[in-house]
């Protein structure tokens, strides 16, 4: 009954929300546009009394995924305003679908605005997991169908879910009244353009200036790093990950990792897949096109480290790539490596790692922060 009464009580406020005035965007012609230099699914523009955020639908650019009107907590709701999503800033009280972005708040000082977060057991954060331990944060439990009783009993000012294509919406979130904040930045197709959605966050955080400067160290570091190998006179062949039971997924040529070996001053076997996402492809595929390449860099979980043993035990024809059997292959093990955490919002990182493995004459530190070779 608890639960009923609180959902009624959400759907009121929802309700009378909805019965303000508004207006469309096209009606607002003198705000600032806040300029993004590489994300192109996001656009912000930057009112007197609010800011209006807009998202590009990442599966048809031709429409509009959300549109939030961001109005300052201290700051009475404005009478006349677009129509959109309200969201009264700066958020305190987040509740997060994605390790990506507990990882990012912290980052940013703001681990004391992530009041929930789901599918804790993919959290590799140490500090998140303490603070679940005390309480301090909130278990949502499984992200595709959280526990709607603990969302409401954090009070959060918005969730920040990923979206997918046709999901449907979010069906009893949505219900709630709070808002939600739609984490599109995977569908960006440069790193860049994924890590500036930082600028948003802090936009939605209260700590824009904090988040801009991040992200121009971030780009600095990146551009600086993709400029050291332009005239390198070798061009290394990289082969990515390796077979999930009968499938091979390789980053497609369009994706963030696809550009980032492109900027790492390596050959892409798959590059003229032109998607943002992954390609399914078989292993006699791969074998075909990537059995000679230079060098193989995989991702893994496992409880201890991968071993070319244990690789060939697995999976005996991966003895046919010549980064095999010249024992050329790096591996990161996502079990204790903070790979995915960190690298949407820090690719320069990866960056550096890319292009010590591929040009070991560049290289400036024998420390890698993400792969290893495998023993």
């Amino acid at each position: 009954m608890k639960l009923i009464y609180s959902l009624i009580g959400w759907t009121l406020v929802c309700m009378l929300g909805a019965c303000r005035p508004t207006q469309t965007s096209a009606s607002f012609s003198k705000g600032d546009t806040l300029h993004f230099a590489y994300a192109t699914h996001l656009q912000v523009v930057k009112y007197d009394s609010f800011s209006v955020a807009e998202m590009r639908n990442p599966w048809d650019t031709t429409r509009l995924l959300r549109r939030y009107i961001l109005v300052p907590k201290a700051a009475e709701m404005p009478s006349s305003r677009p129509e959109g999503m309200v969201v009264r800033t700066p958020l305190q009280r987040a509740g997060l679908f994605s390790s990506v972005h507990c990882n990012l708040l912290k980052e940013l000082d703001l681990l004391h605005a992530i009041k929930g977060v789901c599918d804790l057991k993919y959290v590799m954060l140490d500090t998140i997991q303490s603070m679940v331990q005390q309480k301090l944060i909130s278990d949502y439990g499984n992200g595709m169908n959280v526990n709607l009783e603990q969302i409401i009993a954090t009070s959060p000012d918005a969730l920040m879910p990923s979206p997918f294509e046709n999901s449907g919406g979010y069906g009893r979130l949505e219900s709630l009244g709070i808002p939600i904040i739609e984490c599109a930045d995977y569908m960006e197709s440069s790193a860049l353009g994924r890590a500036e959605w930082m600028r948003f966050y802090g936009l939605l955080f209260g700590c824009e200036q904090r988040a801009d400067s991040m992200f121009r160290e971030v780009e600095h570091r990146y551009n600086t790093l993709k400029n050291s190998i332009k005239d390198v006179s070798t061009r290394p062949t990289l082969l990515c990950e390796k077979l999930t039971g009968t499938v091979w997924y390789v980053p497609g040529g369009h994706s963030t990792m696809g550009r980032l070996i492109e900027d790492a001053g390596a050959v892409y076997p798959f590059a003229y897949h032109h998607t943002t996402g992954s390609v399914p492809l078989s292993f006699e595929t791969v074998l075909d096109r990537a059995g000679e390449a230079d060098v193989w860099v995989m991702t893994y979980n496992a409880p201890k480290e991968l071993t070319y043993e244990e690789l060939a035990t697995d999976q005996p024809t991966y003895t046919h790539f010549r980064s095999f059997r010249e024992h050329r292959i790096y591996g990161c093990n996502t079990s204790r490596i903070p790979y995915y955490e960190e690298t949407t919002f820090f690719p320069d990182r990866m960056l550096a790692d890319l292009i010590q493995i591929l040009h070991p004459s560049l290289r400036t530190s024998d420390k890698l922060h993400y792969f290893c070779p495998i023993e």
